[in-house]
């Protein structure tokens, strides 16, 4: 299975920010133009960009649409966007702007079936983002926390035709504190469904790790502050992915 990195823009009040444990209180602000990130990722030479509208995901629609669709045009590679998309309209919408895969969060604990419906009208372009606080799902831009494991909503959903699972640890997002990759193993284990790996990333070990793990279902991992900050050299971990 191939393994692909995904460098993260996660977009509040139109800028590029990273939370620490998904707090929107708690945000650091590495960009004031997305556009212009987004051209940058594309010169390291990464192949695919990870685009979150944290405000869309509290709102329960999108709030950051100007800042997503100039990303678009600025970007030169496939995007997956997440954040707030709640209704099959706006998976469309997304869809026929160019956005290449749709990541449905809260709607897969809430609206099961709008994810199967996605996923048989567009196949191959839904991915399921499922976010845990303690091995549970967390919905809402993580405000609430659900009743409901990461690994049964996993399996719940494992008919549907999902592209992707997005497994986001929440306690590790960005902390900087190294991925949850026990979590990550196990899930991946469970489910026939390729799974990438969100949260906590620091460091190319982190890389490492994963990428050991690819021949059992983990595809793919999202870069975030690790990037920002520099503790990943976007040419070392490109050349292990691609290894």
């Amino acid at each position: 299975m191939s393994f692909t990195l995904y460098p993260a823009i996660d977009l509040k009040g139109g800028k590029v920010v990273r939370l620490r444990r998904g707090e929107m209180a708690d945000a650091t602000i590495y960009a004031e133009d997305p556009a212009e990130q987004a051209r940058a990722f594309a010169a390291q030479g990464f192949s695919w960009l990870h685009v979150v509208d944290l405000d869309g995901a509290f709102a329960g629609k999108p709030a950051n649409a100007e800042a997503v669709s100039r990303i678009l045009g600025a970007a030169g590679m496939p995007v997956q966007l997440g954040g707030g998309i709640r209704r099959m309209e706006t998976v469309e919408a997304w869809l026929s702007a160019g956005v290449a895969r749709v990541i449905l969060g809260s709607a897969a604990v809430k609206n099961p079936e709008l994810v199967r419906q996605a996923c048989r009208e567009f196949p191959g372009r839904v991915a399921v983002g499922i976010d845990a606080r303690g091995g549970m799902v967390a919905t809402e831009g993580w405000a609430e926390t659900s009743t409901l494991s990461a690994r049964d909503l996993a399996l719940r959903l494992e008919d549907a035709g999902a592209a992707a699972i997005i497994y986001t640890d929440i306690e590790r997002d960005g902390m900087l504190g190294g991925v949850n990759l026990d979590a990550t193993r196990d899930l991946a284990r469970a489910l026939a469904t390729p799974v990438i790996a969100s949260g906590g990333i620091a460091a190319l070990d982190d890389l490492v790790g994963l990428k050991a793990a690819a021949a059992e279902g983990i595809a793919g991992a999202i870069l975030g502050r690790s990037l920002y900050e520099g503790r990943i050299v976007p040419a070392e971990a490109l050349a292990l992915a691609a290894a």
